[in-house]
């Protein structure tokens, strides 16, 4: 899982409005959506409860609008961003969300609004420069000593600034054809020591096709980092089961599990309790962060997330955002450059690189060996 910089740009105020200037395309649902499970279809899938809760997530904008009691919020929805890159959102995930509140920044992470049809100067499709440094089959090598594999295209939730969307993973998938390719690729290089999984989300992989995985990882002595960035821990905590926790407990390498978590309200219960487990399961856990504008920055909201996150011990290690060349679609997401700084962020907060959660600040490195943007 990727965190990267951005922002949600621009009030909802007055979505109901005239917008001149903005392309839009008015929103037609697609398809019909199921009813929620019972208490009792869930509980009847028993160890694959997560995956029933997967398949149970709200696709349909109107849908996500009409639980919140947004139906205006409808007329900002965008077709072709819905079109392009579906709404996707688990219902826990969902519930957690504002009713009523068209500014509530869980709602504004996953609503495909129309600011994502705007052409804006300056925005590629590959963000992070993944096509240059593609190393094999769904395996992407930008630093020394660390390779990152694209484990899977699934994600559990749809993220409006994700810089991925246009990857192709159709034909880049590391879990293609067994890993034996990207096995291959990490075998005839000794000096890479840490191998990320990422995506999509790695854990929206069965257990079994992980495992497939570490197995043969653990014929490579090379390596001796494991690192896995997910978000399902957050947006769907069921997925940190019995069967998932067994794995980890069992494997030879340094296991950091990297969650992604923007806003403090992310952190509920659940989400606490399957962390904690994590832990216990011998997980070393961090998290990353997306500055929002206009969801997560500011100085009443970035000093609420360590807390949430520290509690359930996530520590909260950095908070990105965007310089470069992002998705066009996250152009709506962007934050202001480096030298203009939000009054009350952390003390030497620059828009490329932060560790402010906790207070703490530090400058950009001067070599990008482990920027986190990978």
């Amino acid at each position: 899982m990727d965190c990267r910089a951005a922002g949600l740009s621009g009030r909802l105020d007055g979505y109901n409005g005239d917008r001149s200037g903005t392309r839009r395309v008015p929103f037609k649902p697609h398809m019909i959506t199921a009813k929620p499970l019972s208490p009792q279809q869930i509980a009847a899938n028993g160890p694959a409860r997560w995956q029933a809760l997967w398949r149970d997530a709200i696709r349909d904008p109107d849908e996500l609008l009409a639980l919140l009691g947004l139906p205006g919020l409808a007329t900002r929805v965008s077709g072709s961003a819905a079109a392009q890159f579906p709404l996707r959102v688990p219902r826990g995930f969902a519930a957690r969300m504002r009713p009523g509140d068209p500014h509530d920044p869980l709602l504004r992470q996953v609503l495909p609004l129309d600011d994502e049809d705007r052409v804006v100067p300056g925005f590629g499709l590959d963000a992070v420069g993944d096509r240059d440094a593609r190393g094999g089959t769904g395996v992407i090598h930008k630093y020394d000593g660390r390779a990152l594999l694209v484990a899977t295209g699934s994600c559990a939730v749809h993220c409006r600034y994700c810089f991925r969307r246009h990857f192709p993973y159709g034909e880049e998938t590391a879990a293609a054809n067994h890993w034996r390719e990207a096995l291959d690729y990490l075998a005839a290089d000794p000096s890479i020591h840490e191998v990320l999984l990422s995506g999509g989300d790695p854990l929206s992989l069965a257990t079994s096709k992980l495992a497939e995985f570490t197995d043969a990882l653990a014929r490579l002595p090379t390596v001796r980092r494991l690192r896995l960035h997910t978000r399902l821990p957050v947006v769907l905590p069921e997925r940190v089961d019995a069967e998932l926790l067994a794995w980890l407990a069992a494997l030879p390498q340094q296991v950091v599990v990297v969650i992604h978590a923007n806003h403090a309200r992310e952190i509920d219960a659940p989400v606490a309790e399957a962390l904690a487990a994590l832990r216990q399961a011998g997980a070393t856990l961090l998290n990353q962060a997306v500055l929002l504008r206009g969801s997560t920055t500011g100085p009443r909201i970035l000093p609420n997330c360590p807390s949430n996150c520290s509690r359930p011990g996530c520590c909260p290690i950095t908070c990105t955002s965007w310089t470069g060349s992002p998705a066009p679609p996250t152009s709506k997401c962007r934050i202001k450059p480096p030298g203009n700084c939000t009054p009350g962020w952390p003390r030497g907060c620059r828009a490329t690189w932060c560790r402010g959660w906790c207070g703490r600040s530090q400058e950009p490195p001067q070599k990008p060996r482990c920027s986190g943007v990978d």
